[in-house]
């Protein structure tokens, strides 16, 4: 897909996640308010949250499982419709058990919108280029994260409003989303038979539900060691157990447990794990602490929170956009993970009256290591598995960030009701204050701090500043086990290949099939196409096709024999005739081309000639895909549509590993020709050698990636050799530029008869006394020293008594600089 096509479907996907994250984060500031006005207490907020979280979290992998088997376009916008419903029931709610039931609701679509927006990007952009991509994903993430607080305080603060709105608002910009979505998603769609794991999607959601209940009641409504808490417990443990068993047997299971052998996989989900209870069971909570602990009003709680914001926006968009031009991605994790864990550390030591600049401080170290972190995760996850699970991965990853995210929301949730309640109770005491006994808990309701007497209010303020200090002291730890599994991530180079290419090259009728497009048009070069171009083929009178059955395998090997020169092209009118041409220009000798049908019939096949140039008959107008494949180089495949006429295509093959580039001379710059080239790898073993051509150029095709050493020799010039690193993914350039080495060779002569003087030594010094080199004579009296720089030198020739000459070198130097000796009486 061109750059131009992928935007245009970013513009819905992106807008349908600014929806999810805007109804999400817009009730934030407005969380305090709606709890109170609906009569419920800690608890209830607690639920509120983690509602959603849990069923975002249950219901994540199956939207996994179903992106992998159905239409991605049609999934995504029935998530964003449920989300949508669920919205609007959330803003009628009459109490907090019907907030709590829409909440949950509304947690089903956000699953399916975060799981899916991360499958279909990583169906359409290889990993190595997601990550210039994900800087637009932490873009209007970011907005939504700034702009949603806001609004939902200025709505919250605004009377003839009211906090209700805060749950319709979102609505308009959903509406926007799916239509976008219809008009700019185009995916492939391969059909399957389809068999969904429900037995497995109900085990795990009832195994994390049981566990969430039980964490949020255990201290209130019953003993944390209590038969209910070991009741619980122990059931959340077999319902694993039984849906791990299910996932072992299910022909479709909702999470492959076969991922979980790639250890990279094992440890990423691991670690979204601990990143998720990290963010957000202590995130959530900042709204209460500036509400609460700081007497802010909603919107003042919104604008405090931007510091965290801004540092995850920044850090999600740079590092997606350094990634992409590096490859390099384990650096941002680690890095990631020491500020996440260090900014919880900090957040720990706040009070109600900290210093607002140090919370400043500490907030932005959360929200870079987030903005690293979290994106980070998904993409080594989806560099290690191949199309057909791309669903299932990055929902695991989305899946085990969300169940940390429900986990964090209730354990931090239920040590803040107790910590609050004791720091209280302390509070009260000390004020003489009878209270009767506790007076808060997991149950307490939200204070309306503007109804409390000053003593009063100076209690709840410090507690809550106090309490809310304590669960980032918690969180800390939890982000720094986060942090050590990244360390043992094995950091492997970035694919350049998309989730499309790698099903188009998987070959066979699945992978032909999946350039029906699920609007009925089609391809991905955005050639224009008939949308209803379908049904039996009208094939014209005498055209015999390749027949049923055809495959079009990625490594096609070309018929045996060159192609005849002086054969036509092609000979219909109706055909399709150009060029297969590499990266330079030049074009790409014995490419096989391929010819089927849109329901992915073969029609016919071809042998590039040795100047890239092919044709292809096809049975007549209308639309067909071209699939071009040649050995070392990336297969690509187009929609062509034929006219009445003869169409010209060229098709552009993208090498795999390689090196290039020219050789020159560093004196004048001009190529050096016929210089030998040799790549040696790190034990010094050759790979490859050639010669420069006319142009002092030179090319080695199919390399492996890594670190070479490139060694350069040539005729009046010195040797060179430097290392070299070859990427994953097409030609690695390089200039390579040669000093120029002068010589100089000559002939001892001695005696009367002045013959070759055999066993000389020959010693040459430069200007400065040093000694260049030295040689002694043969059998001939022949000496010689090369690759010298120009300048003046002396050289000594011993044997008979030395005898010691000037020389200025320049240019390739003298050839013929004979010496003689002689005793002093001859």
């Amino acid at each position: 897909m061109t750059h131009r096509q992928i935007m245009e479907a970013l513009s819905g996907l992106l807008l349908g996640m600014f929806v999810a994250i805007l109804s999400s984060t817009i009730v934030a500031n407005a969380l305090p308010q709606i709890v109170s006005d609906l009569g419920g207490g800690q608890s209830s907020y607690t639920w509120v949250v983690a509602a959603s979280l849990l069923t975002m979290t249950a219901s994540t992998p199956l939207w996994g499982k179903l992106a992998d088997l159905f239409s991605k376009k049609v999934l995504i916008q029935t998530a964003i419709v449920i989300f949508v419903l669920a919205s609007a029931s959330a803003g009628l709610a009459q109490n907090t058990g019907m907030l709590i039931a829409s909440r949950a609701v509304q947690g089903i679509g956000m699953g399916g919108i975060s799981a899916l927006t991360q499958t279909v990007i990583a169906a359409m952009i290889s990993p190595r280029e997601r990550g210039r991509y994900t800087g637009y994903i932490g873009a209007s993430f970011a907005v939504a994260m700034v702009s949603g607080p806001l609004l939902g305080g200025v709505i919250t603060d605004t009377s003839w409003l009211g906090w209700r709105w805060c749950f319709y608002v979102g609505i308009p910009f959903a509406v926007i989303a799916l239509l976008l979505l219809q008009q700019t998603l185009h995916l492939p769609l391969v059909k399957r038979r389809v068999k969904i794991d429900w037995a497995g999607a109900f085990l795990v959601a009832a195994a994390a539900s049981l566990l969430l209940i039980w964490v949020t009641f255990a201290g209130d409504k019953y003993a944390w060691l209590s038969w209910e808490s070991y009741a619980m417990v122990g059931g959340s443990l077999l319902l694993t157990l039984l849906f791990i068993l299910v996932e072992a047997k299910a022909s479709e299971p909702i999470i492959p447990l076969r991922l979980f052998r790639n250890r990279t996989i094992t440890l990423t989900s691991l670690a979204s794990m601990f990143v998720g209870i990290a963010m957000f069971g202590a995130t959530v909570y900042l709204s209460q602490y500036f509400q609460l602990a700081r007497g802010e009003s909603p919107t003042m709680a919104g604008v405090m929170t931007i510091p965290m914001i801004v540092g995850m926006f920044l850090s999600t968009t740079l590092s997606g956009l350094i990634i992409s031009r590096t490859g390099k991605w384990k650096i941002w994790l680690c890095s990631g993970g020491v500020l996440l864990t260090a900014g919880l550390g900090l957040l720990g030591t706040m009070r109600h009256d900290t210093e607002y600049w140090h919370l400043a401080v500490f907030m932005a170290g959360v929200g870079v290591g987030v903005g690293m972190m979290m994106q980070n995760l998904v993409l080594a996850t989806q560099n290690q598995v191949e199309s057909t699970d791309l669903g299932a991965a990055s929902s695991s990853v989305n899946f085990f960030r969300s169940l940390g995210g429900a986990v964090g929301v209730s354990v931090l949730g239920a040590v803040l009701a107790h910590r609050i309640s004791d720091y209280v109770n302390d509070g009260l005491d000390k004020l003489g204050v009878e209270h009767g006994g506790p007076t808060g808990g997991a149950g307490s309701d939200i204070p309306d701090l503007a109804k409390l007497p000053a003593p009063i209010r100076d209690v709840i303020e410090s507690a809550y500043g106090h309490g809310i200090g304590d669960i980032y002291l918690y969180a800390a730890p939890v982000a720094l086990l986060g942090l050590l599994l990244v360390l043992f991530v094995k950091e492997v180079p970035l694919r350049t290949t998309s989730g499309i290419d790698q099903t188009t090259a998987a070959g066979g009728d699945d992978a032909a099939a999946a350039y029906l497009r699920q609007d009925g048009s089609h391809g991905a070069d955005g050639a224009a196409g008939h949308a209803g171009f379908g049904g039996p083929t009208a094939y014209p009178p005498g055209y015999t096709g390749a027949g049923d059955g055809g495959h079009m395998g990625q490594h096609a090997a070309p018929a045996a024999g060159e192609p005849d020169p002086n054969e036509p092209l092609a000979a219909s009118r109706h055909s399709v005739l150009g060029t297969v041409r590499n990266a330079e220009g030049r074009g790409v000798p014995r490419a096989a081309v391929t010819l089927i049908s849109l329901s992915g019939r073969q029609l016919g096949r071809s042998v590039a000639r040795t100047d890239g140039r092919y044709g292809m008959d096809t049975p007549g107008p209308g639309s067909y895909v071209l699939i071009a494949a040649a050995d070392g180089h990336q297969p690509q495949a187009t929609t062509v549509t034929v006219g009445e006429e003869p169409l010209s295509h060229d098709v552009l093959l993208s090498a795999t590993s390689g090196l290039a580039g020219r050789v020159r001379s560093s004196g004048d710059g001009q190529p050096v020709r016929s210089a030998m080239v040799v790549v040696t790898d790190e034990r010094g073993e050759v790979l490859a050698t050639g010669r420069t051509g006319e142009r002092g150029e030179f090319a080695f095709d199919e390399l492996v990636t890594g670190t070479f050493t490139l060694a350069v020799n040539a005729p009046g010039y010195r040797p060179m050799a430097r290392p070299v690193e070859i990427e994953g993914q097409g030609i690695t350039r390089i200039e390579v530029d040669l000093a120029a080495g002068a010589r100089v060779q000559g002939v001892i002569r001695a005696g009367v008869d002045a013959s070759p003087l055999p066993d000389a030594r020959v010693t040459l010094v430069d200007a400065a006394g040093n000694v260049v080199g030295t040689a002694t004579t043969g059998e001939d009296g022949a000496y010689g020293f090369t690759d010298l720089d120009a300048g003046d030198y002396s050289i000594i020739a011993s044997g008979y008594p030395p005898v010691a000459t000037a020389l200025n070198v320049e240019g390739a130097g003298p050839d013929s600089h004979d010496i003689e000796l002689h005793h002093p009486d001859e």
